[in-house]
């Protein structure tokens, strides 16, 4: 009998294809820095990617069945991986944007944004999907989604600034637990250099987001672009006048809300009540 543990059998197919990547790398001869260092990637990409955190994308998989001889062996797999895994064709160009932008700009009066959730909190949004998804697609989502934020820690992070309503804190999604471990959460990530957190309270008389949730890039080559989402989709802006008018709404917005250190001071109050 096989005396290795076993992992559960509905591991999520993201986590399926990663060990296949690993198999066939070490049957190649690999290690995670050489097969990076001939792909062209960070070595964390590749790691991120067998340990089941980042999705692998389809232009990847067919440069890594090349580099590693894997007579497409990756590709096809992809190719029959349950949709749940990926990420939507209208999301992906979004997500490349936000991986390699040197700032970011959010504002969120529905969810706290993706980049700040913890996984108890992830887990508990995509809960509240209609129609109700399966435990694994749910567990697959939440794995994408805490994988983004690997670009919050990484060498060269963006300048990230996030401002989201008071409404959302008032919110306790999944239970008391998981919302704590959020407030914790979003407490150790204003205290991160090159992020800041700014809450937008209740009562304004005066409110230049009501038009609902966007997030500004600027990419490498300081080009600007605009995101917005909506209940089945989302979109990418790039007209430099649409650009402009949510740029001077999000401006607006910084002045609205709460600054950094006062959003530092409500989140410890918020702390100190639990």
């Amino acid at each position: 009998m096989n005396s290795r543990k076993r992992s559960r059998k509905n591991a999520s197919a993201m986590k399926m294809v990663g060990a296949q990547l690993g198999v066939l790398r070490r049957a190649a001869g690999f290690t995670q820095r050489t097969l990076a260092e001939r792909a062209l990637v960070d070595e964390e990409t590749i790691a991120s990617i067998e340990q089941g955190r980042r999705p692998l994308k389809e232009d990847f998989a067919e440069l890594l069945d090349q580099v590693l001889d894997s007579k497409g062996v990756l590709s096809a797999a992809l190719d029959h991986m349950p949709e749940v895994d990926l990420f939507p064709r209208w999301a992906e160009e979004f997500i490349d944007l936000e991986r390699e932008a040197l700032a970011l700009s959010s504002y969120q009066d529905q969810v706290l944004p993706g980049l700040l959730q913890t996984d108890a909190y992830a887990r508990a949004v995509f809960q509240n999907e209609v129609p109700t998804l399966t435990e694994d697609e749910i567990e697959q989502r939440v794995a994408a989604r805490i994988a983004r934020q690997e670009i919050l820690h990484s060498k060269e992070p963006p300048t990230a600034s996030f401002i989201f309503s008071e409404s959302i804190l008032m919110d306790r999604l999944g239970s008391d637990e998981v919302y704590v471990e959020q407030l914790r959460g979003l407490r150790k990530w204003a205290g991160l250099p090159g992020v800041t957190l700014q809450i937008m309270p209740l009562g304004r008389n005066f409110h230049a987001g009501l038009a609902g949730p966007f997030i500004l890039i600027e990419t490498p080559d300081h080009q600007r672009i605009a995101y917005v989402e909506g209940q089945r989709r989302g979109w990418l802006i790039a007209d430099p006048d649409e650009v402009s008018i949510l740029e001077r709404k999000y401006a607006m917005l910084r002045t609205q809300a709460l600054n950094p250190e006062e959003t530092k001071r409500m989140l410890d109050r918020l702390l100190g009540e639990q």
